[in-house]
């Protein structure tokens, strides 16, 4: 929670930086824009290199926290949403009594993480698309102002 707390309050301030450097026609505003957004963007890529970089880990320590959260409360709300999304019941080592066609869960995750990467990816690929225009336009209006400015 703190996290998203944080978070919003960066893109907030970014987005207050960019709208008030366009309104303003400050040079300031709109560097300061700018640069939050490339330390954004670069954070984001860092992160996305990581996260493919180290799917398998990734992927073992949902499991892991699967398996732990399903041994100490099988009937937790947390245990029967992963189950309800994933189509699963138990674990590899406590299998359920829901029948023999249904899958454990740590499969479920596995076969979840595999699908949708890819999603992730062109989700990521779009919101940096954003961003570098974003970048872009701050840079070419900071350069229009300072050039309308030397004209005066």
């Amino acid at each position: 929670v703190y996290i998203l707390i944080g978070a919003g309050s960066l893109i907030m301030l970014v987005g207050f930086f960019g709208c008030c450097g366009a309104v303003r026609e400050s040079q300031c505003l709109l560097g300061s824009f700018f640069a939050c957004l490339l330390i954004i963007f670069g954070a984001e890529v860092a992160a996305g290199v990581f996260g493919f970089l180290n799917k398998d880990k990734i992927i073992q320590d949902v499991q892991n926290f699967y398996t732990k959260t399903y041994k100490e409360n099988s009937n937790s709300t947390m245990i029967l949403s992963y189950q309800k999304v994933l189509n699963c019941c138990g674990t590899k080592s406590i299998p359920c009594d829901a029948g023999s066609e249904t899958k454990d869960c740590e499969t479920g995750i596995k076969e979840f993480f595999d699908s949708k990467l890819f999603i992730i990816g062109y989700v990521g690929i779009g919101i940096a698309g954003v961003m570098i225009i974003g970048m872009i336009f701050s840079m070419v209006l900071c350069c229009a102002i300072r050039n309308s400015r030397e004209v005066i």
